[in-house]
């Protein structure tokens, strides 16, 4: 019988959230509505929101699009606990974190390219976005040096992913069942380049940080289960998750940061009212507010078990009415 991947370990109810936008472009109502959600998640029970920026992705991260992070959020009306955290200052603590899996066997050296992976997959997967690691270099190399030698590639670092389900509650959209083994296999937790991926990043700094609640967008509840075995591997305990259904359009598609019409700052160029915008969020989130509102002014009736699993689409109309 093939083992369940679970814990008992839950974090302490410490009422600690986050902001974590990726300054990789400008903020669109998508985030609007998302970063809403997870402010009123913390604020409503009296708890901390942190602001983080995850600025790892150093080829398209710029600090034009952190200052417009931070405005767009401020002209929305979030605030935040202490001054905005870099997710950059804490990369020469991950790597040692990484040096820590590898010693203790729970991670292991990886030369292989995206190509190298496609090539070696058995059939076309149709759908499928990530193909799965086949495990070609795991038991291969005993160190990061014997893979560069041996190949003549820098290595990344792959987390080793035990068999058999993780399992875990989100608190929208309820229990969740993963088989990452057969649906993802060993996965990245440091690039080839040396800095850490996405994955271990988010895990480490939730944990520094004291984050208790993370709130974030339905397109990562894939990720929750890899973030649980990266928390199992470091024995860190495990926040409360709960993914908001993401923004569509009118043709049905999430929305884009490429699409600058519906950015926040192309918004606020327009005289938009940010008061329509949070009661947009707030009504579709599942609560009865006023046409024009105040962040603050939500908070009264937000209500964490109210949320609604529903996809949101944005038409035309209602745009239009954000700026009136």
């Amino acid at each position: 019988m093939v083992p369940e991947v679970a814990s008992g370990r839950t974090a302490r109810p410490t009422g600690v959230g986050r902001l974590a936008p990726s300054p990789t472009g400008l903020l669109h109502l998508g985030h609007a509505r998302t970063f809403l959600v997870a402010w009123w998640w913390s604020r409503s029970q009296g708890g901390r929101v942190l602001l983080r920026i995850e600025d790892l992705d150093g080829d398209r991260a710029s600090p034009e699009f952190v200052d417009a992070a931070r405005e767009d959020l401020a002209w929305l009306g979030l605030d935040w606990d202490g001054p905005p955290i870099l997710q950059s200052t804490g990369v020469s603590r991950m790597g040692d974190v990484v040096d820590r899996l590898l010693r203790a066997g729970l991670a292991y050296p990886c030369t292989c390219s995206r190509a190298d992976i496609r090539n070696a997959a058995s059939a076309p997967q149709v759908g499928v976005t990530e193909v799965r690691y086949p495990g070609t270099c795991r038991d291969r190399f005993a160190s990061l040096e014997e893979a560069e030698r041996a190949t003549g590639r820098s290595p990344g670092v792959r987390l080793r992913v035990p068999e058999g389900r993780v399992r875990f509650d989100d608190a929208v959209f309820g229990p969740q069942s993963v088989d990452v083994a057969q649906e993802v296999g060993d996965f990245l937790i440091a690039r080839r380049n040396g800095a850490p991926a996405y994955q271990l990043a988010v895990v480490l700094d939730d944990a520094d940080q004291g984050v208790t609640d993370i709130v974030r967008g339905a397109d990562l509840l894939p990720s929750t289960a890899r973030q649980f075995l990266i928390q199992e591997a470091l024995g860190l305990p495990h926040p409360t998750w709960a993914h908001v259904p993401l923004v569509l359009d009118a043709s049905g598609r999430r929305l884009a940061k490429r699409e600058d019409a519906l950015s926040l700052r192309e918004l606020r160029a327009r005289g938009a009212d940010p008061r329509a915008i949070v009661a947009w969020a707030a009504r579709t989130a599942g609560f009865t507010v006023p046409e024009r509102v105040t962040a603050e002014e939500v908070l009264p009736v937000f209500d964490r078990s109210r949320l609604s699993r529903a996809p949101v689409t944005l038409d035309a109309r209602q745009l239009a009415a954000f700026c009136c």
